[in-house]
């Protein structure tokens, strides 16, 4: 999880204003193959517990999207109606309209792990999961997904001329999701597993906490999950620019 401590005066003052304006602050940490097993158990975590999902991603071959900061995803779900996110990064809070806050399909997140930090406005949206599942299949358009709000959301931060409909698939990928309350930890934590098409992986923890008592949920996750012999110091990576490469680089 993210030591605050290691940051420079000047990042310590930055990350201080995004998690002020912010509505949420989610603290990540990517596990080396070699400690998730070991993880799972110290942490009490069934796979068995699992959520199967599908995501996919949408975006011009050259990753346009990807490039203006914008990130456009659908997910089907086991048990549940699939869901839709309309994605923007980086941003300032206090830029962002007062009318997108006020709206409940709208977010502001902080997601910070080792070595880096990053704040995002996210305009999710519901969508049924064979409309989803059709999508993938090419069988319907890409914009059928997303709601009126969400779409205006992408005109205005999209690069000019490339519209949800000239989108290209890309995906899916399934993952395994899932929720534990590791004894003596008194917060929520999720374990998330995304397998991708060539049989690498990436195993993801993390806990969301209010912008007020960030510093207190990152202190004290890190030391459960030390305390655990859970590996801090290993090399992050992140699911969604992994996902979006292997795609394009693999077309």
């Amino acid at each position: 999880m993210p030591s605050f401590q290691n940051l420079s005066d000047q990042e310590l003052q930055e990350v201080l204003e995004l998690i002020k304006g912010a509505d949420s602050v989610e603290l990540k940490l990517t596990l080396p193959e070699t400690a998730r097993a070991r993880t799972a158990a110290a942490l009490g975590i069934d796979p068995l517990d699992a959520q199967l999902r599908q995501v996919f991603f949408f975006d011009t071959p050259e990753l346009a999207l990807n490039e203006a900061g914008v990130v456009v995803r659908a997910r089907r779900r086991q048990g549940e109606d699939g869901d839709t996110v309309i994605k923007l990064r980086p941003v300032v809070p206090e830029e962002l309209a007062e009318e997108l806050r006020r709206s409940d399909s709208f977010n502001v997140e902080v997601d910070a792990m080792p070595g880096g930090y990053v704040c995002s406005a996210s305009f999710k949206g519901i969508a049924d999961n064979d409309l989803i599942r059709q999508v993938g299949f090419g069988q319907a358009p890409i914009g059928e997904l997303f709601s009126k709000e969400q779409r205006g959301f992408y005109e205005e931060h999209a690069p000019e001329g490339v519209g949800l409909d000239d989108l290209t698939v890309l995906g899916p990928i399934p993952t395994l999701r899932l929720k534990a309350r590791p004894e003596g930890f008194g917060r929520k934590v999720v374990g998330e597993m995304w397998l991708y098409p060539d049989g690498s992986q990436i195993v993801e923890l993390s806990t969301k906490t209010v912008p007020g008592d960030a510093f207190q949920a990152a202190a004290e996750t890190r030391a459960y999950l030390a305390g655990h012999g859970v590996d801090l110091t290993a090399d992050q990576q992140t699911k969604t620019k992994t996902a979006l490469e292997f795609f394009t680089t693999k077309a």
